[in-house]
C-alpha cells in the first residue's frame, strides 16, 4: 500500500469516527480562537491573564481557560 493509499484510507476513517472533542489548544490555535494575534496570546500569558499547562514542553491553554477569559473580560 503506497503513502497516497494511506493518507486516502486514514481520511476516510476519520470521517466516520466521531471527533474527540479538544480539551487544550495551542498559543496560535488560541489567538486564532479569541481573534488576537500569537504574540498578544503571550502578553495575556506573561501578564498571568491566560493561563497554560507547564507539564509539556510548547504551552497548551485548556479549553475551560479560554472561556473563563472570555467571562472575566466581558465584565
Amino acid at each position: 500500500m503506497g503513502i497516497n493509499e494511506c493518507v486516502m484510507s486514514q481520511a476516510a476513517k476519520s470521517k466516520t469516527e466521531p471527533a474527540l472533542p479538544r480539551q487544550a489548544y495551542t498559543m496560535q490555535e488560541t489567538a486564532d480562537i479569541l481573534g488576537i494575534s500569537y504574540m498578544t496570546v503571550h502578553r495575556l500569558l506573561k501578564r498571568g491573564l491566560l493561563k497554560s499547562s507547564s507539564a509539556l514542553r510548547h504551552k497548551l491553554i485548556p479549553a475551560s481557560e479560554i472561556e473563563r477569559f472570555l467571562k472575566d473580560t466581558l465584565k
